[in-house]
């Protein structure tokens, strides 16, 4: 199972990032995150959703198989990566689609 992080946690890494005084790695590390794509992720979510997108939501959001099929189908046919696929759907939870597959 994936590691949570907290809310916070998440907003000071982008906002660190935005000064732009340590790249993605070393962020990662800094903060003890032992995987640079999860800042990546962050990063990206955030300048698409703002704070919010990077909040635990407290309710699942529930969605169609049409719809799961339909982003899936986006992927494969556009070779975007899971993140690229979420923003493209306001999808704020990338690895989801990892589920999905």
């Amino acid at each position: 199972m994936a590691k949570k992080y907290s809310d916070d946690l998440k907003l000071t890494v982008v906002r660190e990032y935005q000064e732009g005084r340590l790249g993605i790695r070393p962020l990662a590390k800094r903060h003890g995150i032992k995987s640079k794509s999860v800042v990546g992720r962050w990063i990206k979510v955030y300048e698409r959703f703002g704070s919010e997108g990077l909040k635990r939501k407290k309710n699942n959001k529930s969605y169609s198989v049409q719809f799961k099929l339909d982003v899936l189908s986006f992927m494969k046919r556009t070779g975007s990566s899971e993140t690229e696929t979420a923003l493209q759907f306001g999808i704020t939870e990338p690895t989801i689609i990892g589920r999905w597959k």
